[in-house]
């Protein structure tokens, strides 16, 4: 299940201004020399991945703040897919097991050959079921595989912990369980893994917004967040290389179609490799990659033009 995205005017508007950061003074940390390392970086998750909202978010960010950097951007995310190899009987309802990372992952990494990796698994690892301990050992099986064949291949490779589960359920709370994933996760900081703490921060928000309405939620299902959700994911990737960007909005509008622009091109390119690379996931098939990336190439001339807008509306 994915769940599609729609803007509204006052919303949009608090969501360009969260992200339109001019690029003359910007606050880079230590961890930004990785991105100025890179020259290719790969998104694996599952289907919050897939809908890439936050993917593409956070491209806007690095394409209007450091247009010194030259980073191919490229989303892999597949819907359903878990990195511990698990799927619960009853997924079986849609015709096909859960996906797992590993079935695809060595022709993924030998085909896009990425400098860097950011992965987000887990709101599928545990299958939606209470704690169990096998299933815990499978995730984190699946994990360290993960970092270590991403490392074999030469990359640098960040974890970021799941999302909040959200979705009341009166035998257990799933999301008792992904404290416990994220938990681990960051835990293995200490082993030197990079890990991008989501979950905690998104759930310290989600409380203080349910304390203020108790309706709120950032997203519909309990499952895969919503604009709210996508713009606090994306900020989170954004702090882990630059500490307290500075606002500024000069044009708000060229802000929104340089997303637009950039969303086209992420869903062109996910689609096209994902089906080049192969998978076993029942989806639609991406067009062939000669002819997404005429479509790519047209998208990118689009976003250097917004870009030119943006940047002298910046000056004045």
């Amino acid at each position: 299940m994915m769940t599609k995205i729609r803007y509204k005017k006052p919303l949009l508007r608090i969501l360009l201004s969260a992200f339109a950061l001019t690029y003359s003074n910007v606050q880079a940390n230590d961890n930004f020399e990785i991105l100025k390392d890179s020259k290719k970086l790969v998104f694996f998750g599952d289907s919050i991945t897939y809908g890439g909202e936050y993917v593409v978010l956070f491209e806007r960010w690095l394409t209007v703040n450091h247009p010194e950097i030259s980073l191919e951007i490229l989303n892999q995310g597949i819907p359903s897919e878990t990195v511990s190899g698990l799927s619960e009987p009853g997924h079986l309802r849609h015709g096909f097991p859960r996906p797992n990372l590993h079935e695809r992952l060595d022709r993924a990494l030998n085909a896009l050959k990425p400098d860097l990796i950011i992965a987000c698994y887990g709101i599928n690892c545990g299958i939606y079921k209470p704690f169990d301990a096998d299933r815990f050992d499978s995730y984190k099986d699946g994990l360290q595989r993960l970092k270590a064949k991403a490392e074999a291949q030469g990359a640098e490779i960040i974890f970021m912990t799941s999302p909040v589960y959200d979705k009341p359920n009166p035998k257990f709370d799933y999301d008792d369980v992904m404290k416990a994933y994220s938990e681990w996760l960051i835990s293995k900081r200490q082993n030197g893994w990079r890990v991008i703490d989501l979950h905690s921060v998104m759930k310290k928000n989600l409380e203080e917004r349910k304390a203020k309405d108790p309706k709120f939620k950032y997203s519909r299902d309990g499952i895969h967040p919503g604009t709210e959700g996508h713009e606090l994911m994306a900020q989170q990737i954004i702090s882990y290389f630059e500490d307290k960007p500075p606002i500024n909005d000069p044009q708000p509008n060229s802000y929104g179609r340089l997303l637009l622009f950039l969303r086209e091109r992420m869903r062109v390119q996910r689609d096209a490799w994902l089906t080049k690379i192969g998978h076993k996931r029942p989806m639609k098939k991406g067009m062939p990659l000669a002819d997404a990336d005429k479509i790519a190439a047209e998208k990118t001339v689009q976003i250097q033009q917004n870009l030119a807008t943006i940047r002298k509306a910046a000056k004045q």
